[in-house]
């Protein structure tokens, strides 16, 4: 999904390695003897097992990714080929900066699929310009983070704010996912009934790839209906193997910017949550690498803003094949990464990915849009926020109808929409009605 459920899986974290295990940024010593991991064990970030092992999980880890990974370009028209390299770089960085602490995969963020898709039309040199300035500012934060510790967070944005503004960001996407949908409804529903039986039935890793086995269920029945367009058809026959990488330099616009710029509160959430999830499966306190996390990803996602590529996010998709295998080896990631490296230099692969119909799009995202603003629900239950409380419950009930309704006003000639406002509103608002309530007669 989205990006995104960080949260540890159910269970026991499985018993770590323990804190005598050596954590190095690059090497890594062999947990027992390669090949075996025993009852109660977990592989460690700074451990591996023998390399043939080691390249099968971090080609999972690869697989994993995919579905989500590739879904963004090709719902926003971004080129699928740079998105996977700068994912990959991005990666490999994140593993360096963390300085090998933290197992994680850098995938596109499904956060920056909204103001994209509403910033279509201010071109695409416009719309990088927003995700570098996204990565800019979550660089900021990861920095601030790294001096003041990672409770500043906590203060800026309490589970309130944050609910709302990952709840807003999902369900303001919803008109554009049902128009998906009625534009191939045949094709569109079995992908859908495809993604929700395999995460419903499908077994361990399985069913935590519902959404990329639904997508190419849903590719082959177009396939067989013909319901592929024939000019990407022919575009895929007539594209080469090997290639370098479609590169775009981002021009700034406001409006886009300030379009973007919410992102990074579920860039944060997003990057923070899987560092807890790691630790809880792990058994390690990472608290003290939070902030170089954030770090990693805000220089990700600015080099692909000035790369052309796509924002990038931790991926809950690979806690799950952590989980899964209790692999929790950077090595791992290091595969993954060059392995994504490799395949962005692929034209064919790129042009196979851009064959996937609308109907396809429009069952997955009907998903994945949902999923993003349930996550901002589960934000909400999982820190038990009142809703009794007259000002959690009346800024939320703006910021959400702001989002989903897609409030638009122009100030000067900054054209704002629904996300920004809905964002900027609860930022603002929910500090300055909390302290007004202080001054509430009982």
């Amino acid at each position: 999904m989205t990006k995104r459920e960080t949260d540890a899986p159910d269970g026991p974290a499985g018993g770590s390695a323990g804190p005598s295990t050596p954590t190095r940024a690059f090497g890594w010593t062999m947990h027992g003897d390669g090949r075996r991991i025993g009852e109660g064990e977990v592989v460690a970030p700074g451990e591996r097992l023998t390399w043939p092992r080691t390249v099968g999980i971090g080609m999972q880890h690869v697989i994993a990714m995919f579905g989500a990974t590739l879904l963004v370009p090709t719902i926003t028209g971004f080129p699928v080929t740079t998105t996977l390299l700068f994912s990959g770089i991005g990666t490999a960085l994140f593993l360096i900066i963390t300085r090998g602490r933290i197992p994680s995969y850098l995938g596109s963020s499904f956060a920056f699929i909204a103001p994209l898709t509403a910033s279509q039309s201010s071109g695409p040199a416009a719309q990088l310009g927003g995700v570098a300035a996204a990565g800019l500012l979550l660089l900021v934060v990861g920095i601030a983070v790294k001096l003041a510790g990672s409770r500043v967070i906590d203060a800026v944005m309490p589970p309130v704010v944050t609910g709302a503004v990952v709840a807003l960001i999902g369900l303001n996407l919803a008109p554009t996912a049902v128009d998906s949908f009625e534009s191939q409804p045949l094709i569109a529903g079995v992908t859908l009934l495809a993604i929700l039986l395999v995460t419903v039935l499908g077994p361990g890793l399985l069913g935590r790839l519902g959404i990329l086995v639904g997508v190419v269920v849903g590719w082959v029945f177009a396939a067989v209906i013909g319901g592929l367009a024939e000019e990407r058809v022919t575009a895929l026959r007539e594209a080469a193997w090997f290639g370098v990488p479609e590169l775009r330099g981002p021009t700034f616009e406001w409006s886009v910017i300030a379009l973007t710029l919410p992102v990074v509160i579920v860039l944060i959430a997003e990057n923070v949550g899987h560092v807890k999830a790691v630790s809880a499966m792990t058994g390690r306190s990472l608290d003290d690498v939070a902030g170089d996390a954030l770090v990693a990803d805000g220089l990700a996602t600015t080099l692909a803003g000035f790369g052309g590529g796509s924002g990038t996010t931790t991926y809950a998709e690979n806690i799950g094949v952590m989980a899964a295998t209790r692999v929790y080896s950077t090595a791992a990631y290091w595969v993954a990464a060059a392995t994504a490296v490799v395949l962005a230099f692929s034209p064919k692969f790129g042009a196979l990915v851009f064959t996937v119909p609308n109907g396809v799009i429009g069952g997955a995202t009907l998903v994945l849009y949902g999923l993003i603003g349930v996550l901002g629900v589960r934000i909400w239950m999982d820190a038990e926020v009142d809703f009794t409380d007259p000002v959690n419950l009346t800024v939320v009930a703006a910021a959400l109808v702001a989002g989903i309704g897609d409030l638009t006003l122009t100030i000067g000639s900054v054209e704002l929409g629904g996300i920004a406002w809905g964002s900027v509103g609860i930022l603002v608002a929910y500090p300055v009605m909390r302290s007004l309530a202080r001054f509430r007669k009982p």
